[in-house]
């Protein structure tokens, strides 16, 4: 059977992907986050990794807000007259 080598040329789709594959999603970030939340508890971390953990994670926070706020967004429309509807 032969391969199907036909490429995809809308950037949007193109980006999109991309997109998908550098940046982990939701899920994977939260777990991340729970592993930092508890190498932080955990007493043998050094103060100097608890730093960097924390710097890491305050990074990871803010993208995971981002996409959320995003989604939020996408998913309200504000109507003519102020109210607003899913779509």
């Amino acid at each position: 059977m032969p391969e199907n080598n036909v490429k995809n040329t809308d950037p949007a789709v193109s980006e999109t992907a991309a997109e998908t594959q550098a940046e982990p999603g939701l899920e994977e970030n939260f777990a991340r986050l729970e592993e930092i939340s508890a190498r932080l508890e955990d007493p043998q971390t050094s103060l100097e990794e608890s730093f960097a953990l924390y710097k890491t994670g305050v990074e990871l926070l803010r993208k995971c807000s981002e996409k959320l706020d995003l989604v939020e967004k996408k998913m309200l429309q504000i109507n003519e007259d102020g109210t607003y509807s899913e779509f």
